[in-house]
């Protein structure tokens, strides 16, 4: 997106965004859809996408009130995401990206903050956490930051970016986190993955900048979500939510997947014979659409565990195990969805094929996989247990 197009889609006024409501959610979805295949062919939103999600209210999501944000719940933001991830599941994540960094930037110091929301809320904000070259090492005033990140989800609508890298001056070198303005990063076109194609996951490169003190926080610190006298949304631990609203856009593309599907189905082949008459045929969409179903209650019931019950490792360790184990569900229903499908069903070009690739690519993240999650979740049950000395 270049810097022009950046600028109208800032064109709504500062503190106009939406707080998720049903009809500016639906508006995005719709324009998410609408705009999906000439997305994934340039593999970045459309300027029209990215004004949609930011007027439904997205990237102010959990943006602290006193900044005209909304310190919103887990449950609305997953709920929307699935609504827009029927239509586009990269705007979906994009949307859900941007308002989860949101949440990270809420617990830099004070005047930081003040610098990304002091004209107003609705500020995009990508991330690139896992460095594939870079440092921080200590400068007056600040942290002299440089290196390389891949998979910057949604950096070309991005106006700020969150980067980690290591203080190399330290011995173990912790891993701390930046913000830095987008318009001083150069985004390399690297994306071309075969599913969540139009998330402009590129790779960006800092030179050696300095970046202050307020605008830096240690990447332990952030994720273990244990700040006090903050808002519920802002002291949830990365584990606790991360994983469901990750899955959020692969249980709307799982939808629209079963619902595409399922029209082709219903439909007569010559000879007047339905697929949906045959046993076999009915027996898989039985088994998807129960399985879909049951990945989004579970994840639901996850995002009002993350809303509302006490933060403990109990907790984390059961959310974090729901979503790697719904969002197998769901790659595993689509998957037996596209191989029941007829041919034409299977084309490159079709729309179950891009639900296909996009539920198949979040289901591959790695924040989503099962061993760390069961092992995790394994762990909390033998410490709640305790020894049985008796």
């Amino acid at each position: 997106m270049t810097d022009a197009e950046i600028r109208r889609v800032r064109a709504t006024p500062r503190g106009q965004g939406g707080a998720l409501s049903p009809e500016a959610v639906r508006r995005a979805a719709d324009t998410a859809r609408q705009d999906s295949r000439e997305a994934q062919r340039e593999r970045r939103l459309t300027p029209g996408t990215v004004a949609a999600l930011e007027a439904a209210g997205f990237a102010r999501h959990f943006v602290p009130r006193r900044w005209g944000g909304e310190e919103g719940t887990f449950g609305e933001v997953f709920g929307a995401a699935v609504a827009v991830g029927e239509g586009c599941a990269s705007a979906a994540w994009c949307a859900v990206l941007w308002a989860a960094h949101g949440r990270f930037a809420s617990l830099l110091p004070e005047e930081g903050q003040k610098e990304i929301w002091g004209e107003g809320p609705d500020i995009r904000i990508a991330a690139a956490l896992m460095p594939r070259s870079g440092s921080a090492s200590r400068a007056p005033g600040g942290w002299l930051l440089h290196g390389e990140w891949d998979l910057a989800s949604g950096v070309d609508g991005a106006h700020w970016i969150l980067l980690v890298a290591p203080e190399v001056t330290e011995p173990d070198r912790p891993a701390r986190l930046f913000a830095v303005p987008r318009s001083l990063v150069t985004v390399h076109d690297t994306w071309n993955a075969t599913g969540l194609r139009a998330t402009g996951s590129n790779t960006v490169v800092l030179d050696p900048t300095v970046v202050p003190d307020t605008r830096s926080i240690r990447l332990a610190e952030l994720l273990a979500g244990d700040a006090t006298g903050v808002p519920r949304c802002h002291a949830a631990p990365a584990h606790l939510a991360g994983g469901l609203m990750f899955c959020a856009p692969a249980v709307g593309a799982a939808r629209r997947a079963l619902a595409v599907w399922t029209r082709w189905a219903k439909a007569a082949t010559p000879g007047d014979v339905r697929p949906l008459d045959r046993p076999s045929v009915q027996e898989r969409l039985a088994r998807s659409a129960a399985e879909i179903d049951a990945a989004e209650l579970m994840l639901r019931t996850a995002a009002q565990r993350a809303d509302t019950v006490p933060i403990t490792p109990e907790a984390v360790a059961a959310n974090r195990r729901d979503a790697a184990v719904a969002v197998d569900w769901l790659a595993t229903a689509v998957d037996r969805l596209f191989r029941t499908g007829g041919a034409h069903l299977r084309d490159a070009d079709g729309e179950l094929h891009r639900h296909w690739t996009d539920v198949l690519t979040v289901a591959s993240h790695g924040a989503l996989r099962l061993e760390p999650a069961a092992e995790a979740f394994a762990r909390a049950l033998d410490t709640v247990g305790g020894t049985d000395d008796a």
